[in-house]
């Protein structure tokens, strides 16, 4: 009877996550006890703890291993993990991503050009986008870079009535960009 009551409870007494340290895997000759309902039981010993944690088919949780002493907590680990996982579930499915899509222009851009990079990018801030402008220098083009702020400058403005500027134009290396954000997002 006792083999198949150590064997059904296997399981527990393994170390189950990395992060938190449970059962066995606790270090400290003693530990701050506190029970499943939150009572304080007291300084234990280890042994003594794994023992309380084993009678009531629960586990021995590590909650504050900086302490002096550690605080342990006997809980269902299995349980708690769950309820954990379910809760950073809910709270990936409420989280709104933002990503940030990228339209490349050149200091030389020719008019047609400029139109259609436009069109792209007002797609982007329509679906509720960020965009980020960047205009990457070749060659002796960097000694001009009026030029490239002026472009950078001439798409903000045409996105002004969709989009506000996040980032002015800022230079990096050799490449400018300006960031845009819908206006949607901002109210």
């Amino acid at each position: 009877m006792r083999f198949l009551q150590f064997s059904r409870f296997f399981w527990r007494w393994i170390t189950i996550a990395n992060d938190t340290i449970v059962n066995e895997g606790i270090r400290a000759r003693e530990v701050r006890l506190i029970a499943g309902d939150g009572e304080q039981l007291g300084i234990k010993s280890k042994s003594e703890a794994l023992q309380i944690a084993e009678d009531a088919s629960l586990d021995l949780v590590l909650v504050a291993p900086k302490a002096k002493p550690p605080v342990a907590r006997i809980m269902d680990y299995g349980k708690y993990r769950f309820e954990l996982q379910k809760k950073q579930r809910e709270a990936r499915k409420k989280q709104k991503v933002i990503s940030v899509k990228e339209v490349r222009l050149s200091p030389t851009i020719d008019t047609n050009d400029f139109n259609t990079k436009l069109k792209n990018a007002k797609k982007f801030l329509a679906k509720g986008e960020k965009v980020r402008v960047s205009i990457r220098f070749k060659g002796r083009a960097i000694t001009h870079k009026d030029i490239g702020r002026e472009v950078l400058n001439r798409m903000a403005q045409e996105t002004s009535d969709v989009a506000t500027v996040e980032q002015r134009p800022k230079m990096d290396g050799r490449s400018m960009f300006l960031m845009l954000s819908p206006i949607a997002e901002n109210k």
